[in-house]
């Protein structure tokens, strides 16, 4: 299982990795996670300005992949993941999941790709 799940994620990696979303934004994955390490997760998080900025390009990263979801369904393709409409996120489960991807991964990925390789792996869409 964990075997399977570790390939699964190797390989989304790998696709994301080399993306249209890395030349439409100049940090990194890496850059994004280095900084999410250092803000503490409690409430008292949202009063820092760099907690805020973080979750505004996660917000912007989801509503992208979002975007990419409806845009596949409209034209007929399956999705990289099929998330239900109204998504709860725990941002220490998708931080972990975020520090897991190697870090010469998250050089290669922007934030966008890693929230997209966690959404694909929280929310894989049913086999045809």
């Amino acid at each position: 299982m964990h075997i399977a799940r570790a390939a699964t994620l190797a390989a989304t990696i790998t696709l994301l990795g080399s993306s249209a979303a890395w030349s439409q934004s100049g940090r990194t994955l890496d850059t994004f996670v280095a900084e999410a390490n250092r803000v503490p997760l409690n409430p008292t998080a949202m009063l820092r300005s760099d907690a805020r900025r973080l979750a505004r390009e996660a917000n912007a990263a989801f509503a992208a992949i979002g975007g990419e979801v409806r845009a596949a369904r409209a034209g007929g393709q399956a999705p990289l993941t099929c998330p239900p409409a109204r998504i709860s996120v725990d941002p220490r489960q998708m931080l972990d999941f975020l520090n897991a991807i190697p870090p010469a991964g998250r050089a290669r990925m922007t934030p966008t790709d890693g929230i997209r390789a966690w959404m694909a792996s929280r929310y894989p869409c049913p086999l045809a």
